[in-house]
């Protein structure tokens, strides 16, 4: 079979290199360079990527092999109806790698189409090394290449003010851009480069905190034979993703004119504050996988999508999202509504098996951080304690508690010291004692004694014993 490159599939367009991506792996093929490929579609856009291998060793050989071409599987439901898609995805042009071609990579910064850098160099990627040296070929770290490229466009182009770039890091970590750019500046200065440039980096260019929003499994193993014997050509980038997607850009309506992908079709809001949709996204995705994994795990199911489509649980679901932790929302009711619809098409997703025990690992910090803000901004406004959430903290507690569930043996998985804790509160027999144990580990977990919140105490010890005497499904029926 022959292998897929721009002679064998004659049909890939070729658009002006105008992008520079530092990393090619799975996630960005199969989000920025897919929404890349979309917008070339549907405007004027026109752009090809360059890729910069970001670290030592990488795909990029693999990606030139290919002529920079892949194919793009997505999978999901979108508005309740299967998708499964097969594209093919034309948009990198080439791929650099700056450890063997240094000085290829540097001359990227010499053409005068380029406009935008993206990156994903995972969440530690974003991180400044002052071991870094300016004369390195090049920087280890990636603001440090980055840096390295950026002084090159400022000098090559005398400091020209309209040959800066717009910097979109769609590495997932809050306020990605607010962190890369510290970290050019403390570049800046570790390398002596200058007021002259830093004002050029200032004024020229943008460095914009994003969003990034789609589940990417990668490369199809339990599928790729039937793919390739689908396209009839090898394919050894083949990519896997599901179809709900998101990017959230925090930037001025000047860098959408300039980028038009909220133009295309596309899921890709430029807005004044990305805070809200972080918020969101923890909120409405992350705090119910949370606390819909115990209850469903201990209700004798297994994935999240069995969870969904339990006729209880189910409802354990919806009244946990729609219900309390959308209540805690400051974005528009309608707008929430729309992503919590697109949350459950994803956690209904009949292509993908979510294990709930996955989920459940380090359950405790996850609650901390995804669900408590829900529970006391619930409490705040309508008085009294979120049922479902409190239920979904019973769950944890009662899931930590190990022993079994039919014939299988219940093992969770957290911090050794919370473990303990747990394993001794449950040998007293006592629930009252387990709840006020678990809310008052102020060190160990929460950072505050949870016992001070009015209710809860008293709720949570009422939950476990409902467990205890009468099982999981029993103590949902009872809230519901």
């Amino acid at each position: 079979m022959e292998r897929l490159n721009r002679t064998t599939a004659p049909q890939a367009k070729k658009y002006t290199e105008k992008v520079i991506q530092f990393g090619e792996g799975n996630f960005l093929r199969a989000f920025v360079d897919w929404i890349i490929w979309k917008t070339n579609q549907k405007t004027d856009f026109n752009a090809s990527v360059v890729v910069v291998q970001p670290i030592d060793r990488g795909l990029v050989d693999m990606l030139n092999e290919q002529d920079g071409l892949y194919h793009l599987n997505l999978q999901g439901l979108d508005e309740g109806k299967p998708v499964d898609s097969i594209d093919m995805i034309d948009v990198i042009s080439r791929g650099v790698n700056p450890y063997r071609d240094f000085e290829d990579y540097m001359k990227l910064a010499e053409q005068p189409e380029m406009r935008f850098i993206i990156s994903n160099t995972t969440e530690a990627g974003i991180a400044f090394d002052p071991a870094c040296r300016f004369d390195d070929k090049p920087a280890l770290s990636y603001p440090g290449k980055l840096t390295q490229l950026l002084y090159h466009r400022y000098e090559y182009f005398n400091g020209d003010m309209s040959k800066g770039f717009i910097i979109l890091p769609c590495e997932l970590i809050f306020l990605n851009g607010k962190h890369l750019k510290e970290c050019i500046y403390q570049y800046i200065e570790l390398w002596q480069l200058g007021e002259g440039f830093k004002t050029w980096f200032e004024q020229a260019c943008g460095v914009y905190c994003t969003l990034v929003d789609r589940i990417v499994p990668g490369y199809p193993r339990d599928t790729a034979d039937q793919i390739i014997e689908k396209i009839g050509i090898e394919d050894k980038l083949l990519d896997k993703g599901e179809v709900f997607h998101l990017w959230v850009i925090e930037a001025p309506q000047a860098v959408a004119e300039e980028f038009p992908a909220d133009k295309a079709g596309l899921h890709v809001l430029f807005v004044p504050s990305e805070a809200p949709y972080h918020e969101r996204k923890v909120t409405l995705l992350n705090g119910p996988h949370t606390v819909l994994s115990p209850v469903g795990y201990l209700s004798g199911l297994n994935t999240v999508k069995e969870c969904c489509e339990d006729e209880l649980i189910g409802k354990f679901v919806h009244k946990v999202m729609f219900e309390e932790l959308m209540e805690t929302l400051n974005l528009p009711k309608d707008e929430c509504q729309k992503f919590a619809a697109d949350v459950m098409d994803r956690f209904k997703n009949p292509f993908v098996k979510h294990f709930v025990t996955s989920i459940m690992l380090n359950s405790f910090p996850k609650y901390k951080t995804r669900d408590l803000p829900g529970l006391k901004t619930y409490l705040e406004r309508k008085g009294e304690l979120p049922q479902g959430l409190v239920m979904g903290l019973a769950g944890i507690c009662t899931y930590y508690k190990g022993g079994k569930r039919g014939e299988d043996e219940i093992i969770p998985n957290d911090d050794a010291a919370i473990m303990q804790l747990l394993k001794d509160l449950w040998a007293t027999g006592d629930v009252r004692k387990v709840a006020e144990g678990v809310l008052g580990a102020s060190d160990l977990i929460w950072g505050e004694d949870l016992n001070a919140i009015p209710g809860l105490t008293d709720t949570l010890a009422s939950d476990l014993a409902v467990i205890q005497e009468s099982g999981m499904r029993m103590a949902v029926q009872a809230i519901l």
